[in-house]
């Protein structure tokens, strides 16, 4: 394996019309690795952090010359030289540099696009695709490829858009294990249901942030779940085998830090934790829901712990509760406040901090969910690559826009690599 050579970055443009950094990595071999990172409007306040300019006078300060100065010069000059293999040695001088517990220093962005990069021209190096030189890095010996289903956001709101739900998404799971050609094709057509199930209701079909559709007029953050249960019929498939349904709520969003009140505007009504906490669970009772996602407040935690046990065999998955931070996740454990995490790259700021929790939690039997960002994703199909090097469960994404399809598009790619 040989030396890193050289370190270039570019300010890129992301889904959401605002900038993000892409960074390319050259070997001394002459292979090269190119990376770009996202970026989340609906963010955990514990992620690690998006360096951007603060120049008002460019995309409003959300600029990105200063992480792409700053992987021109400071990183650039700690890491040529170093072999690209060295993965785990790589990714900790970078956090060394930085000395920040959020990476404020440096920026999570400024150290995910290299630490991405430099894996992907250590995987060209090697002949290798992306999914098998992971495992080989990290010294993951397990044999067995599980694919990860999809889990697709079919109706969106919250930040993700504007005048509909409170309540972030209503997503289609896949339950069967099969093959992911026959996942993808169940899942656009049960969107395509849902288009003409919204028309028949008079609402818009408009798509939001992640290409999932967005009306406004929505009279309740239930009614979502009816429109998903007729499409489902109507598009000819199944719940219960086959598919079934997930919400993530982002309940931080609508949490009123002043009053303790998670509010929820559509519907004009204020609740307790203890209440919220019974208006989703007459949800589990009515619907088939197989996976919740963020239902209270990141930073209650007891509410967590109480709501988990309730939930029963539904999967409570934590993301601004634990954003990929593997001290987080173990408390999540330890309390028994989660039992699934979703992994977003972005979060933790480093390839090798990310496979970490993907571990503790393969180690602890729990599921991971590898995730797409809402405001400013990027073609970057990394994510895809990590879920099936990890044997996560589920990959999240959106049904639509091309940043969104590139990741199903790779998947099906691996699934084909892999002789399935």
């Amino acid at each position: 394996m040989s030396k890193i050579k050289n370190i270039r970055a570019r300010e890129i443009l992301a889904s959401g019309g605002n900038p993000t950094i892409e960074v390319e990595v050259e070997l001394e071999s002459g292979e090269v690795g190119l990376a770009s990172v996202p970026y989340g409007v609906s963010a955990g306040s514990k992620e690690a952090i998006v360096l951007v300019d603060g120049d008002m006078d460019r995309y409003k300060g959300k600029g990105m010359l200063k992480a792409v100065n700053i992987v021109e010069t400071e990183i650039k000059k700690v890491l040529v030289g170093q072999q690209a293999k060295d993965q785990q040695k790589i990714d900790q001088i970078m956090i060394d540099l930085d000395g920040t517990e959020n990476k404020s220093r440096l920026g999570g962005n400024s150290i995910l696009a290299v630490s991405l990069a430099i894996a992907r021209a250590g995987a060209k190096e090697d002949g290798l695709e992306l999914y098998r030189y992971l495992r080989q890095v990290f010294g993951i010996d397990d044999q067995n490829w599980r694919l990860p289903q999809p889990m697709v956001v079919m109706i969106e709101g919250g930040k993700h858009a504007d005048q509909t739900t409170d309540i972030q998404e209503y997503l289609v799971t896949i339950k069967k294990d099969q093959r992911i050609r026959d996942s993808l094709e169940t899942e656009m057509e049960i969107y395509s249901s849902l288009r003409q199930v919204l028309k028949r209701q008079g609402l818009s079909i408009n798509v939001g942030n992640e290409g999932a559709f967005a009306p406004s007029g929505i009279v309740s953050n239930q009614k979502p779940f009816e429109y998903l249960l007729e499409a489902i019929e109507k598009s000819g498939h199944k719940v219960g085998d086959e598919v079934a349904l997930s919400i993530d709520a982002a309940a931080s969003e609508f949490y009123n830090h002043q009053t303790g009140l998670y509010e929820l505007k559509l519907e004009g009504r204020s609740m307790r934790a203890d209440e919220l906490m019974g208006y989703y669970l007459d949800w589990v009772k009515k619907y088939p829901i197989i996976t919740v996602e963020d239902l209270l407040d990141e930073n209650d935690w007891e509410n967590w712990v109480k709501l988990t046990a309730k939930l029963g065999q539904v999967i409570h998955i934590g993301d601004d509760l634990t954003v990929t931070n593997r001290k987080l996740w173990q408390k999540a454990i330890d309390m028994k406040a989660c039992n699934g995490i979703l992994i977003k790259l972005n979060q933790a700021g480093s390839l090798t901090e990310t496979v970490n929790c993907c571990l503790l939690a393969k180690q602890k039997g729990l599921i991971t969910v590898p995730s797409h960002r809402g405001g400013g994703e990027t073609d970057d199909s990394f994510m895809v690559d990590l879920a099936v090097a990890m044997g996560s469960a589920y990959i999240k994404v959106g049904p639509t826009r091309g940043e969104r399809v590139s990741k199903y598009n790779r998947l099906m790619k691996i699934e084909e690599d892999l002789g399935r």
